[in-house]
């Protein structure tokens, strides 16, 4: 099945939903997006830690410390 025919046939179930299916398909898909963002910050930021972009404790503090 194509992608366009998934998400055809997904709004058919959206439209034909009853609320508990509504509500139960909006927090799986939620929670698939907000998944995929922390997957992507956790890639960034092993890229950032094998490529060296990495702060000690104390330069972290003094970042801190300048904000206030």
């Amino acid at each position: 099945m194509s992608t366009l025919e998934l998400k055809q046939e997904l709004h058919q179930f959206i439209n034909e939903g009853d609320e508990k299916f509504i509500k139960m398909f909006y927090e799986m898909a939620k929670a698939y997006s907000v998944q995929l963002k922390k997957d992507k910050m956790i890639a960034e930021s092993e890229n950032d830690i094998k490529s060296g972009r990495i702060h000690s404790q104390a330069e972290v503090q003094k970042m801190i410390e300048s904000w206030q």
